[in-house]
């Protein structure tokens, strides 16, 4: 038998593919006020951390987003204006969905869901640590 010969869809290949198309969806939210856009460039790093460091490097030089990007790589951090932001975006599409008249069931799911969120993005530090 010879040797097995390397797999044209290995784990590097669908990091970056999901990458590229975290990096796709950030950009639609960069357009549409109700769609989440950090969060896709945070996934979007983690993948091409794992699988391109070139692609890493350009989303964390990049001069709109690669600053809070880098805030969120070293530190985890989620500064004030965007806490403001994800809170506001939340309760838009929220408000959103109550106009829609969505099944009880529904307000509740989505509302514990965005408590939890909001919880988690108020737990994580608006700045990074002070360096002595």
């Amino acid at each position: 038998m010879s040797k097995s010969s390397p797999k044209l869809f290995n784990k590097c290949f669908w990091l970056h593919a999901a990458g590229i198309i975290f990096v796709g969806l950030g950009f639609v939210g960069m357009a549409l006020p109700v769609m989440p856009t950090t969060i896709f460039f945070i996934l979007a790093l983690a993948c091409f951390t794992r699988s391109s460091p070139k692609f890493a490097n350009w989303l964390l030089t990049h001069p709109k987003f690669g600053e809070p990007l880098k805030l969120w790589h070293d530190h985890q951090v989620i500064p004030i204006k965007g806490k403001w932001g994800a809170g506001l975006g939340m309760l838009l599409g929220y408000m959103i969905l109550l106009y829609s008249q969505p099944a009880l069931w529904v307000l509740i799911l989505v509302a514990s869901i965005e408590v939890a969120v909001m919880i988690y993005i108020l737990s994580k530090p608006s700045a990074p640590p002070i360096s002595l």
